[in-house]
Order: C-alpha cells, then sequence, then structure tokens
C-alpha cells in the first residue's frame, strides 16, 4: 500500500466509514505546522452509533473460537509490519516523532496483536475439588463485554493495541476513541483490520474533539461494559467517577514522575545510555518518561558532564529528515509549559547546563538542569517534556525517599552494581516498574501499569486479558 491508502477522513463504525453532521476538525504537522487531513467530527452522536454497533456485534463475536479470533489478530498483525513504513510516516506526520521511532512502535504495537492472539487460546478456567460426593464445581472464564479505549497521542498505535488486543482475544468488541490530536494512525489500522477480515462493529473507531463530551457518554452507557483510558490522573478521575452509576470496570494508566537513580557504584556511560533513551525518547513526551534525575554526590560532576554532552549532541528537526533524534512538542502550549518549568526552576537555583530555550513555535531544545532542588515545580509536577533535571543525594535511604516522595509511581530506574543494592532499592521502589540497569523497560511479555495516583489494571503480560473476562462459577449438583 501506499501511505495515502491509508490516511481516513471519517469515524469507522460498524464496517462502514461514516460520518454524522456537518462539523470537522484540522490535523497538523506539528514540525511544520501545514495541515496533513480534515477530518468529519463525529461528536456524541457517532459515539452512540460506535455503542449500539459494538453491542449488536458482541453478540455473534463472543460465540466464535479463541483459535479463530486468533487467526484474525495474528492476520492484522501481519498486515502492521508489512505497511510499518507506511504506518510510521502517519505516525510522524501527525504526531512528530521522528521516523525512526515511529517505525520501532509499529513493531511494538503490533508485537501485542501477535502476543494476544495466542493468549486468548490460553485463557483457562478451573475445576476445584468438590466440598461434597455429589456436587462438582467448575469455573470458566467469558468476555465482559463492549469495550471503550481512550487513547492519547503521543502513541498513535501501540496505546490503541495494548488495550484492543487482550479485548479482542477475549471475545470483546471494541469502541476506540484516539485524541484529536492524532486521530489517523487509528483510522489507518482500522482499514488493516478490515483487510484481516474482522466482523463488521467488532472494530470501531470514533473521532472527534469534543473528549469530555464523548467519554462522558462512554461512562454513563449501560451497554458499555469497560473502559480502558490512557492519560492525565486529572481525566482518570473524572471517568472513574462518571462510571460509577454503572459501575464500569477501569483500566486506568495515569501520569508518573519517574525518578532515575544513580549510585555511586553505578557504570555512568550505561548510566548515561540509559537516561537519554528514558528521558528523551520521543521529545520527553511519554508517561515513563524519567521526570527526576537523583545523582550521588561521589559521581555527580561525572555523571552531569557526561550527560550533558550526550544530550547536547541529539539532532532536533523535523521527524522525517534523517539524523534527527529529537521531534517537536505536539503543540505551542506543550512548548510554554516546558519553558515555564525551566524558567522556575532557574528562580530557584537552578543551572541551566545545555539547552534551555524554544526553537521556534514547536521545538524545544533538549535540556539538562543542574542542582535542582524539591522546591522546583517539577519535582511534583510531570515535564512530559525534554528536560531532565539533576539532584543530589548521598545516601540510599535519602535517595528510595526522595524517589517515592509523589503521589505518582508508575515507572522508575536506577543504576548499580551491587546485586545487595539492586534488590533491596527495586523492592523499597513504591511503583509498578522498576528499571534496574535498564532505562527501556516496556515490552508485550511483561505487565505494564502503575501503583497510587498512576493507575489500576495493567497491560501486556498474561495479566493483561484479565481485566477483559469475567469469572463464572458453575456449580453442577445431585451428582449420584
Amino acid at each position: 500500500m501506499k501511505t495515502t491508502d491509508l490516511i481516513f477522513d471519517r469515524s469507522y463504525v460498524d464496517g462502514k466509514w461514516t460520518t454524522e453532521g456537518e462539523a470537522s476538525f484540522e490535523v497538523f504537522n506539528p514540525a511544520t505546522g501545514e495541515k496533513i487531513k480534515t477530518v468529519a467530527d463525529g461528536g456524541i452522536a457517532i459515539t452512540e452509533k460506535a455503542i449500539d454497533a459494538a453491542d449488536s456485534a458482541f453478540k455473534p463475536w463472543r460465540k466464535t473460537t479463541a483459535k479463530y479470533r486468533a487467526e484474525l489478530l495474528e492476520k492484522w498483525h501481519n498486515l502492521m509490519l508489512e505497511n510499518t513504513a507506511q504506518l510510521a510516516e502517519i505516525m510522524t506526520l501527525e504526531c512528530g516523532k521522528p521516523f525512526t521511532e515511529s517505525k520501532g512502535e509499529v513493531a511494538y504495537g503490533a508485537a501485542f496483536v501477535k502476543w494476544f492472539a495466542e493468549e486468548g487460546k490460553r485463557a483457562y478456567g478451573d475445576v476445584i475439588p468438590p466440598h461434597t460426593e455429589d456436587r462438582r464445581l467448575v469455573v470458566i472464564k467469558q468476555p465482559i463485554g463492549v469495550v471503550a479505549a481512550i487513547t492519547p497521542w503521543n502513541f498513535p498505535l501501540a496505546m490503541i493495541t495494548r488495550k484492543v488486543a487482550p479485548a479482542l482475544a477475549a471475545g470483546c468488541t471494541v469502541i476506540i476513541r484516539p485524541t484529536y490530536e492524532s486521530p489517523l494512525t487509528a483510522l489507518a489500522i482500522a482499514r488493516l483490520a478490515a483487510i484481516a477480515g474482522f466482523p463488521p462493529g467488532v472494530i470501531n473507531v470514533v473521532v472527534g474533539r469534543d473528549s469530555a463530551g464523548m467519554g462522558k457518554f462512554f461512562c454513563e452507557s449501560e451497554k458499555v461494559k469497560k473502559i480502558s483510558f490512557t492519560g492525565s490522573t486529572r481525566i482518570g478521575h473524572i471517568l472513574m467517577a462518571q462510571s460509577a452509576s454503572t459501575l464500569k470496570k477501569l483500566s486506568l494508566e495515569l501520569g508518573g514522575n519517574a525518578p532515575f537513580i544513580v549510585f555511586e557504584d553505578a557504570d555512568i556511560e550505561k548510566a548515561v545510555e540509559g537516561a537519554i533513551v528514558s528521558k528523551f525518547r520521543n521529545a520527553g513526551q511519554t508517561c515513563v518518561c524519567v521526570n527526576r534525575i537523583l545523582v550521588h554526590e561521589k559521581v555527580y560532576d561525572e555523571f552531569s558532564q557526561k550527560l550533558s554532552k550526550a544530550v547536547a549532541a541529539l539532532k532536533v528537526g523535523d521527524g522525517m529528515l534523517a539524523g534527527v533524534s529529537i521531534g517537536p512538542m505536539i503543540n505551542k502550549s506543550a512548548v510554554e509549559k516546558t519553558q515555564s518549568f525551566v524558567a522556575d526552576a532557574i528562580n530557584k537555583g537552578g543551572e541551566i547546563l545545555t539547552g534551555g530555550k524554544p526553537m521556534g513555535e514547536c521545538f524545544y531544545e533538549p535540556t539538562v538542569i543542574g542542582n535542582a532542588s524539591r522546591e522546583m515545580n517539577f519535582t511534583e509536577d510531570e515535564i512530559f517534556g525534554p528536560v531532565a533535571p539533576l539532584y543530589k543525594f548521598n545516601t540510599d535511604a535519602e535517595a528510595i525517599e526522595m524517589a517515592n516522595d509523589t503521589i505518582y509511581g508508575l515507572a522508575s530506574y536506577f543504576y548499580s552494581e551491587s546485586v545487595s543494592r539492586c534488590w533491596k532499592v527495586a523492592e523499597a521502589l513504591e511503583y509498578g516498574m522498576v528499571g534496574i540497569n535498564e532505562g527501556l523497560v516496556s515490552t508485550e511479555v511483561a505487565p505494564f501499569g502503575g501503583v497510587k495516583f498512576s493507575g489500576q489494571g495493567r497491560e501486556g503480560s498474561k495479566y493483561g486479558i484479565e481485566d477483559y473476562l469475567e469469572i463464572k462459577y458453575m456449580c453442577f449438583g445431585n451428582i449420584i
């Protein structure tokens, strides 16, 4: 296929490209400011149609075999990989990440589809030893029903497949609601799903700017049995409150404040490499990006110098250009927020070691700030931009206390060559994920998710399908 064969301008509902009303919105390339596409805004009306379509499709879909569903998921996976370059180009155009990163996301996102194609065939139940001679006790697992997947702009493919693949494998039908900043990737993979052979209504994609209204409609619909959301903690609170009346099952992957600890016995070269990949991927705009780098005072000077040199060498520009490692931020507001963090840090005694300035409307220099302190705003708030603050610590206990001093608990990282320290620190960190001498922890085979205000539920791994299944206990009596 050509890239243009995968660019669509309207919602995909019940197997058809559908519009509702005359409203529309434009999708822009954040690197150039150029319009990519004008997209029909379906709003709440298209959301209601999609829910009805998914509800109708659920009844026959749930009766299909896990093997049949796996075959369709395998075809979908293969089509994504076959069209990697086209999907990556769409992704880079609408959200700005470098083309090489976008290609990596296609592989990463497709891996969830393949994983759950197999995992759906392993949603085993149980036979329980009975408590009386005339009874037999059996547990089976059944699909929960219609699932709404609300996804962010920064991973427009992988955030979808992490939610949708286990839902489909379990026998659920889905409605995908991508953000209006980057809806084109979602529509592209919907086209590939249709080619793979998914029946109408099993996979639906609704696009529109009314995030609050469409989300509330999902929450209050009795036909939608589960919502899976990735985004801010603030919106997670709202969705949970709005779902109370329907007692909906929720999976929430929310905000983060990831610490990156460099102990005095760390391999500094490897720690710098890990900090680069975990801080500056997608211009720092990921939920598991490092937010605070805590460095032992004995190695602070060495680490800060080497990190600053490596960061200064990062090439900033349009993600479609060769050699670019840092693309644009998603919009002008994101740049302004980043600049406000830097200004606050400077006013409170921080030192810019490299970077520290906007580069045009949607670009910001990769930045390292020394002498960071807890009084600075980014100590508590998620940066979501290419700024790396460096804090000093003296003891293991101090590092752990600083790392855990946050309401969030998504990802954390640390570097040490001591096996004993690695076990103790990993167990003490209050986070759902811990990278030990590793700055990139995401994979389809491991559970992704957080604790505290970073959410609930897990995506990926054998645990990722459980939230899409209901447990049913069956008691057979009078067996003589």
